[in-house]
């Protein structure tokens, strides 16, 4: 197994139930496919390098998970049509 962090910027319009409500189902989605969650580093809302869909903040957390190969890929699909994501990279650690 590999070590994976996924960085993710989501809207920032959302509110407190609907933030903790995506980042718990983007974890769930990693640990359905076979991802073990390391850690979670949630920096809150920050200002963005630039504007994205005409937004210019977002929430901004990084995840370490360890997982299988195909474990990044299967995350990387699914986060390309969240709603709410507004950027996303998985990156591999090296050990």
């Amino acid at each position: 197994m590999r070590k994976y962090e996924l960085a993710v910027v989501l809207n920032p319009a959302l509110d407190e139930e609907a933030l903790k409500a995506e980042f718990a189902g983007i974890t769930e989605m990693i640990e359905r496919f076979g991802g073990t969650i390391e850690k979670v580093d949630d920096w809150g809302k920050r200002r963005l390098a630039y504007e994205i869909k005409k937004v210019n903040e977002g929430f901004y957390s990084f995840i370490t998970f360890s997982a299988q190969s195909s474990t990044p890929i299967e995350v990387e699909k699914r986060m390309r049509i969240r709603e709410n994501v507004l950027r996303y990279l998985v990156v591999c650690q090296e050990a």
